[in-house]
């Protein structure tokens, strides 16, 4: 008789360290002007800080999911927490800029070993019929990470330097590995063969496509380096991914991604929609930041502040909603919470402006908050929940990419847009100014309307993307008993 498998106290182990790795996605962002200032850098090096993090984080997913089915998710779970761990005390200590960017670069392999072992955990030790609770915390926490990062960074940067947004993951990591070494059970692995050739294909093909829209405005989407321009190395990573899908298909041993996944309605639609979600949710910040900030006048705290209402309520409802979407299809509540995300975000269209009352603010994000608890759960849920185990790892790996590469084209489409609106709503400025001209203490008065208004347009581009995954997640199947 084997152990007895406690579900709960295994998710909340697993927890601690998932949220911790997500966090550390939108950390920096606030510690950004510290981290130029302490090493005596510049810009562009600074955004590598947070761009080799992601490039990192969402280029081995694929893999490490696989690897989870393989290995035993515990197994790699553990192995990517102190990778990530060690890679974070590095990077509070590093002394350089290059030195900063490396590290980031172990903690992105490190927490890309992590993530998908939590949702092949759910999937492996959760009964079917109380997989949505489950998912429901797993999506609170991913939600929750995003918001609270930039308010953790504020205070940390304010109150102890730079380098203990970095620091803080080391107790933190040690406690999570304690209680995952103790809590979570050594599931059976399966005996695969691995194929190279579609890690070689996957790995280069997912390089060369998230590199080019990540730094694509940095090059203003021209040439990075003699023949070599962004659109190549776009076009060239999608070539890649080409061939990887071909040759999944046609290899006779046993393929990265099992295509058959894809058979079912709702993990193909699960992950256009997942998509939809990383693209919105990762679009939305960056026109709220600048307008908290330049028009408004608030420092980095104050305005990751205005956020705490979805952090609030998306926190209290998430496992609550989870719970629900056991017994009910987790397509109504998918769709009401993608339309609540495009309705938050109108309104915010609506009220963005110098003037409007700072309290007012809070009520659109509010309205995030029960979107966000309506989103993460479900979608997640009616994905893995009709995945055989054996495959949970690559499921849990291929999700866990979709929702990535999303964020990173809402990350690549938000910079242009607001670029543009800028030009357009400020032409009195030189150049129409842009949002790196504007990153810095309040504006003049006579260009807070303009720049808030494009603010504000910039908006409905999360909102259309909101409304297109209400649209994809609509059409999910109702779920087999």
């Amino acid at each position: 008789m084997g152990p007895v498998v406690r579900p709960w106290p295994a998710l909340w182990s697993l927890l601690i360290g998932f949220f911790m790795i997500l966090i550390d996605t939108t950390i920096v962002s606030v510690a950004n002007p510290a981290i130029l200032t302490g090493l005596d850098t510049d810009i562009t090096s600074v955004i590598w800080v947070t761009s080799a993090y992601l490039l990192a984080y969402a280029v081995p997913l694929l893999v490490t999911g696989r690897l989870g089915d393989r290995y035993g998710p515990k197994n790699l779970y553990l192995a990517g927490l102190t990778v990530f761990t060690l890679a974070s005390l590095a990077c509070g200590l590093a002394g350089g800029i290059e030195l900063l960017v490396a590290a980031r670069v172990v903690q992105g392999l490190g927490a890309a070993l992590m993530t998908p072992q939590t949702m092949a955990v759910i999937t492996r030790i959760f009964p079917r019929d109380r997989r949505g609770a489950a998912n429901g915390v797993w999506g609170a926490t991913a939600g929750l990470a995003t918001l609270v990062g930039p308010i953790l960074g504020g205070v940390l940067v304010d109150g102890f330097g730079w380098e203990w947004i970095f620091f803080i993951n080391v107790p933190i990591g040690a406690v999570a590995f304690y209680f995952v070494w103790r809590n979570v059970p050594k599931l059976a692995t399966n005996g695969h063969r691995f194929d190279i050739l579609g890690v070689v294909l996957s790995g280069i093909g997912l390089f060369l496509l998230v590199f080019g829209i990540q730094e694509g405005e940095n090059y203003d989407w021209g040439t990075i380096a003699g023949p070599i321009s962004v659109w190549s190395l776009i076009v060239a990573g999608i070539v890649m991914l080409a061939l990887f899908l071909v040759w999944q298909r046609v290899q006779k041993g046993e393929p990265l991604l099992p295509l058959e996944l894809f058979r079912d309605r709702n993990f193909s639609l699960g992950n256009a929609g997942i998509t939809t979600v990383g693209f919105a949710v990762t679009s939305m910040s960056l026109p709220l930041v600048f307008y908290f900030q330049t028009v408004r006048g608030l420092t980095p705290t104050q305005s990751a502040l205005m956020l705490v209402p979805m952090a609030v309520v998306a926190g209290v409802l998430s496992p609550v909603v989870g719970t629900v979407t056991d017994r009910v299809n987790a397509r109504s509540i998918a769709v009401a919470g993608l339309l609540l995300l495009a309705l938050a975000l109108v309104l915010y269209w609506l009220l963005l402006d110098p003037v409007t009352p700072i309290w007012l603010l809070l009520v659109p994000s509010a309205v995030m908050g029960f979107a966000n608890a309506g989103v993460w759960g479900p979608i997640s849920n009616a994905t893995i929940r009709n995945l055989p185990p054996h495959s949970a790892g690559a499921g849990s790996g291929v999700f866990n990419t979709t929702r990535q590469i999303g964020a990173v084209l809402g990350s690549a489409a938000i910079a242009v847009l607001m670029e543009s609106r800028l030009t357009a709503e400020l032409p009195a400025a030189e150049g129409g100014g842009s949002s790196a001209e504007f990153g810095s203490g309040r504006l003049p008065e006579f260009l807070q309307e303009g720049f808030a208004t494009a603010m504000g347009q910039s908006l409905l581009l999360p909102a259309a993307a909101a409304i297109a995954g209400a649209i994809v997640v609509a059409f999910f199947a109702k779920p087999t008993p």
